[in-house]
């Protein structure tokens, strides 16, 4: 064992001496964020997280679906909105990386096709 201090990760870094010797470039995989997807993001997951623990909203009985009782089943439909509700966050987040990467590809001045050569 190498002493404290860090000393372990630089003598670790340099182990694999052919993967060191991999030439690297400075282009950015992805161009600037736009904040408006992850503002988005952020609130549709809070409201699925803060409604839940609202007790009063669904502590009662009343109504019933198909007899069970509505302390139940609104905690279940929260499940299926949660759901949706993360649902629509990964397909915002997926949009938003799409057009970062294609952002930087456009500013790097290569296609995508010459990308994956790299």
């Amino acid at each position: 064992m190498v002493g404290v201090g860090g000393n372990w990760w630089r003598s670790h870094q340099n182990a694999g001496s052919e993967e060191a010797s991999v030439p690297t470039t400075d282009l950015p995989t992805r161009g600037p964020a736009r904040p408006a997807p992850y503002v988005i993001s952020g609130v549709l997951i809070a409201i699925g997280i803060v409604f839940p623990l609202i007790v009063p909203i669904y502590a009662r009985s009343e109504p019933a679906l198909f007899g069970i009782p509505f302390f139940y089943w609104y905690q279940m439909l929260w499940v299926l909105i949660d759901a949706g509700l993360l649902w629509i966050c990964f397909v915002l987040m997926i949009r938003e990386d799409r057009r970062r990467r294609d952002a930087a590809r456009r500013d790097s001045g290569s296609t995508p096709g010459e990308q994956a050569k790299r």
